[in-house]
């Protein structure tokens, strides 16, 4: 297990789930009379992301898909979040109008959502499982710390604040997207997928 690994792991996460760009979700959710509890909303995103960490592959070999094949349509699922992010825009909507907000949409999609469980597949094209589950359980501290303190962040953190760090991960996330595609697209190519030659 290497430490740069893990850091990096924890950064993709990071900037996937966008737990700060999320704020204004969730404290528009308590405005709104909604109770999220941290610790259950904490431990359900645990338990969707080391589930989808260590069953996920086994779902996609059902389907006849290879991690790498994985890797490159999650890299441009995560082109497209990072471009959400920089231009602040929403192509992907889901639905947020709920009475009960601690499983679902906190836990599930906001924290655990698609997006997230697409870069796990991904990463295990790159990171060993431990590597990626100490990443995950990092993130997961993090979550439960901001949505702990989230009465208390609404009134320390601008609008604003919380808009260019959005786009600054988004920045990061593009560049990691990036990255991921050209790592792994010429192994899709090569695995017996269709391509054009």
């Amino acid at each position: 297990m290497d430490f740069k690994s893990i850091l990096s792991v924890s950064l993709i996460l990071f900037s996937v789930i966008d737990i700060i760009g999320s704020l204004p979700v969730i404290i528009d959710l308590k405005d709104k009379g909604n109770r999220i509890e941290s610790g259950k909303a904490s431990l359900v995103s645990l338990l969707l992301m080391v589930v989808f960490l260590y069953v996920g592959d086994q779902v996609l070999k059902l389907f006849g898909v290879d991690v790498q094949s994985f890797a490159v349509a999650g890299s441009i699922i995560l082109f497209i979040i990072s471009f959400e992010m920089i231009l602040g825009i929403t192509l992907f909507k889901e639905e947020k109008k709920v009475k009960k907000a601690t499983i679902v949409p906190v836990a599930f999609p906001l924290v655990a959502g698609a997006g997230t469980m697409t870069t796990i597949i991904s990463l295990k094209a790159k990171f060993i499982n431990l590597e990626i589950l100490t990443g995950i359980v990092i993130n997961i501290i993090l979550v439960y710390l901001v949505l702990r303190s989230s009465d208390y962040l609404k009134t320390k953190l601008s609008p604003s604040f919380i808009n260019v760090l959005r786009k600054m991960f988004g920045i990061i996330l593009l560049a990691i997207a990036v990255k991921l595609f050209r790592d792994n697209f010429h192994l899709y190519t090569s695995t017996g997928q269709p391509s054009v030659h």
